[in-house]
């Protein structure tokens, strides 16, 4: 697998750090303590700052031969890492850099710089795109020991392409699954584009802590709920299949019975998420154990703990930021909400 992690020749170093575990990749920096915001900045290798430079290209004469002379374009810029020299992007004249220690400004400023734990960072590339998980200090408990940590994604870039992205996400502690549940008429994330406004919109970002905070007190109420809702193992295997949905033929094979006209992917994918159900560890806990908590969890786990990605970026993509994991999650989460209310919604319409 392609880890893309950022190899600065300089030092001789990957640039990511982890807290206590190493990643999938093995590099970086492995720390005992959580780090502050400028330790985390120092062993995630993005103490360096990015400016924009001229762009020149030739000048021609009225025969179309190229001259000495060059020419300064001056619709864009080159952003430039400052420590090795590197290239990153090119970007228009409107263009801010946000430098990466302003990101972790962000996440300090929102919850006071207090309780905040910086778990990974690091940058891929060339160090065009750098990334951020910080760990909130309160929880988000279920039952009488299931808890579920809440945790702040960050992720922006200097090569032009996407705009700054932070995100909420609960993660629970016994199977680090992230339960992606974007509640209705609720954004998990918030999106910042990297104009001239950009470095006023992230110190306003706080919202984000509002968003948090709106979440996941809706979602331990709800999660309190499932965990007392009892559900069948053939309602278990119903939900995942209606989750799981790639279309709208597949939803109406399974609605009519018709399973040979079901794809072997689709029935893979089925049957290992109803294996994680059912045979996991983690599945045994009394708010899991045959609850509607845990039919969600098999879903959210299966996405986690189960699917094989091209590599963690890919991951992350489709587990937060509209991937086929956040909307399979989506479609879980609102079939739950459904049974709770004694039917199983029409996903589709």
């Amino acid at each position: 697998m392609a880890h893309q992690i950022n190899f600065n020749e300089l030092n001789g170093q990957h640039s990511f750090f982890s807290v206590k575990e190493k990643a999938w990749h093995g590099l970086g920096q492995i720390i005992d303590q959580y780090p502050t915001s400028a330790e985390a900045l120092r062993f995630a290798g993005l103490d360096y700052k990015v400016v924009k430079e001229n762009l020149y290209t030739n000048f021609f004469n009225a025969d179309g031969q190229a001259m000495d002379y060059k020419k300064r374009v001056t619709t864009h810029y080159a952003t430039i890492r400052k420590d090795t020299g590197d290239v990153l992007g090119v970007v228009g004249k409107d263009y801010e850099i946000v430098q990466n220690v302003e990101a972790f400004s962000f996440f300090d400023a929102i919850v006071g710089g207090e309780g905040i734990q910086y778990e990974t960072a690091g940058a891929l590339g060339k160090g065009e795109r750098i990334f951020i998980t910080a760990k909130l200090p309160e929880y988000i408990k279920v039952g009488n020991s299931d808890l579920i940590e809440q945790y702040l994604f960050l992720t922006t870039s200097h090569d032009g392409y996407g705009s700054i992205t932070a995100a909420f996400t609960p993660v629970r502690v016994v199977c680090r699954n992230t339960l992606n549940a974007a509640l209705k008429n609720h954004s998990n994330c918030i999106k910042i584009r990297h104009t001239v406004n950009a470095k006023d919109r992230l110190e306003q970002a706080h919202k984000l802590m509002g968003i948090t905070n709106t979440l996941s007190a809706q979602l331990e109420n709800i999660f309190n709920r499932w965990s007392k809702v009892q559900i069948t193992d053939p309602e278990v295997k119903k939900l995942i299949q209606q989750a799981m949905c790639p279309n709208k033929e597949v939803y109406n094979n399974l609605q009519t019975g018709k399973d040979d006209d079901l794809s072997t992917a689709f029935k893979n994918i089925c049957d290992n998420a109803f294996s994680y159900a059912m045979s996991n560890e983690t599945q045994t806990m009394d708010t899991t154990r045959g609850t509607l908590f845990g039919a969600y969890n098999s879903v959210t786990g299966y996405f986690q703990n189960v699917r094989q990605y091209k590599n963690d970026e890919a991951k992350l993509k489709s587990l937060l930021y509209g991937g086929i994991a956040q909307q399979r999650t989506q479609k879980a989460f609102d079939l739950c909400t459904s049974f709770e209310r004694g039917q199983f919604a029409d996903v589709y319409n």
